[in-house]
């Protein structure tokens, strides 16, 4: 089956995996969907990722992600994710009117003309860039 929007497919596998209280969630794979795992990853949202490549049967690769939660609540630690940009309005902003989450407590992801990375890194760096979902 072929999915319209694959980045909201990857943020709503996630979402569901954490409502039905799952530790680990497979993804089909793709390099947009990587750097978005990494990011994750080094920002502390989740536990530890694989990817697998293709296998015999020419599938797509897949993406493992083990979801982190708090070990005393044991509430997921990705509270909301969410979709801005969407195949049928592109969100892009400028550098200096990318929007803070929650003060800066919160992370947008955007996919800029050096690569995808941080809301953060991106004012650093003064690229702007298609705004493609937050975290927090």
């Amino acid at each position: 089956m072929q999915v319209t929007d694959p980045i909201a497919d990857y943020l709503t596998r996630i979402r569901n995996a954490q409502m039905a209280g799952h530790r680990i969630v497979e993804i089909p794979a793709s390099k947009l969907k990587q750097s978005i795992t990494e990011i994750l990853y080094d920002q502390g949202y989740i536990l530890k990722y694989t990817f697998e490549d293709k296998d015999a049967d020419n599938k797509q690769g897949l993406i493992k992600i083990a979801l982190k939660y708090d070990p005393v609540t044991k509430s997921p630690v990705i509270r909301e994710l969410v979709r801005v940009s969407k195949p049928g309005l592109r969100r892009f902003s400028g550098s200096n009117n990318i929007p803070r989450i929650i003060n800066g407590l919160g992370i947008m992801i955007i996919s800029t003309s050096r690569g995808v990375m941080t809301d953060k890194k991106a004012r650093e760096m003064n690229v702007g860039g298609e705004l493609l979902c937050y975290i927090c």
